[in-house]
């Protein structure tokens, strides 16, 4: 997920701003791995479930040595190990945390996202997802989200939304009479190629939330969320193409690029549920909203280089209904609360941390880097110097 991430963003923006955001990618990962160790998960997992639970049982690290033994496991006290847990759920907060990447690219401060990112992984994220995986009140009111179309995926995308109306869009992107202005990105390749990783790793991030393979029922029930996934991407893609075909007249390769991603976040919600056929029609609603989602929030003047905010908060929100359509036990009114709940709190914390940010260090690349590409500004090199500078070897 993270290396898919990494090349989605690096294809995206223009290759002044490549070794910057290559930089971005790898540091929140490895910091979103620390503050999850450090406090975010026993926020998530080892609190009491209430809207701030964690208060008054805060603790950090996590424990030294695995808790779970060979004995407990014999005498049927568990069946997974705790560390394993932690590793599988670390990536999914750096994943909620790549999504902010790619909104805010091309124009912000590193520094400034990596405060950003201890606060999201450390607590903004661990919170809401207490609410719901860690048997808060929306698992209570019956909340489904079997993987995280709301609990990562739409959380993201209200950070990133947040961060972008604060951090305002890049220069020269919209003119003066409400003109949208098209940033190409510098590599289609590489781009593409971060989307089919994205694709194989949605495997293990749908597969692998069914916690076990252990017994025929399980292996099953994993086989079922593996096709629905890749059934899922798949519509999403064609429906994506055949819409930008029809609204630009031409077969839009970021707009299908998108499609796979917003197919993938729909059906993220309850890919163990569907038939193989609501599937793809789940993954393809995904894909047309994706696309008019993109062209609605540049009418909004709201600049976000890969489309992250549409392909993860608009098909988000869309993955969260589409439960009702094929799990019994969802309801409308406990989808609703969490995609509230969830928006909510995600969006106006952020908004709270990027405005602190904004006023103190500032967030907001000067004019004279944003002009001359974040890779020497803020990290001194360059990801194609013969190509930006025009110097040969």
């Amino acid at each position: 997920m993270a290396a898919g991430f990494t090349m989605l963003e690096a294809g995206m923006v223009r290759a002044k701003n490549t070794t910057e955001i290559l930089t971005k990618n790898v540091g929140l990962y490895s910091i979103a791995v620390i503050m999850y160790m450090l406090i975010g998960w026993n926020i998530m997992y080892e609190s009491n479930g209430g809207i701030l639970g964690f208060l008054p049982t805060i603790q950090f690290l996590l424990p030294a040595t695995e808790p779970v033994t060979a004995e407990m496991a014999r005498a049927g006290e568990a069946d997974f190990s705790y560390f394993a847990d932690f590793f599988f759920q670390v990536v999914f907060v750096a994943t909620a945390m790549s999504i902010v990447s790619g909104a805010v690219a091309e124009r912000m401060k590193l520094w400034s996202f990596f405060i950003f990112a201890v606060v999201l992984t450390g607590f903004i994220y661990p919170i809401q997802g207490m609410w719901s995986w860690g048997g808060g009140f929306l698992d209570e009111l019956g909340y489904a989200d079997f993987a995280g179309s709301g609990i990562v995926h739409m959380a993201g995308a209200a950070a990133a939304l947040a961060g972008v109306i604060v951090l305002g869009a890049r220069k020269g992107k919209y003119g003066p009479g409400g003109q949208v202005r098209a940033i190409p990105g510098a590599n289609m390749p590489l781009a593409a190629l971060g989307t089919l990783i994205l694709w194989l790793g949605w495997f293990g991030f749908n597969g692998g939330s069914e916690l076990s393979v252990s017994s025929a029922d399980a292996a099953n029930a994993v086989a079922t969320v593996f096709m629905n996934t890749n059934l899922a991407a798949a519509g999403g893609v064609v429906a994506a193409l055949i819409l930008a075909r029809a609204l630009f007249g031409k077969a839009d390769l970021t707009m299908a690029l998108n499609g796979a991603i917003a197919g993938l976040v729909s059906i993220t919600a309850g890919p163990d549920t569907p038939s193989p056929l609501l599937a793809a029609t789940i993954g393809g609603v995904g894909g047309v909203l994706v696309v008019f989602s993109i062209v609605a929030l540049d009418k909004l003047r709201i600049d976000d280089p890969v489309g992250a905010i549409s392909a993860h908060g608009t098909a988000g929100i869309w993955g969260i209904l589409a439960v009702l359509l094929s799990n019994e036990d969802a309801t409308v009114t406990g989808q609703l609360a969490g995609i509230a709940a969830i928006f909510g709190f995600v969006f106006l914390s952020s908004l709270l941390v990027w405005t602190i940010l904004r006023f103190t260090m500032g967030i907001r690349a000067s004019e004279e880097d944003e002009q001359r590409g974040l890779d020497v500004g803020e990290c001194g090199m360059e990801a194609y110097p013969d190509f930006t500078t025009g110097r040969s070897k």
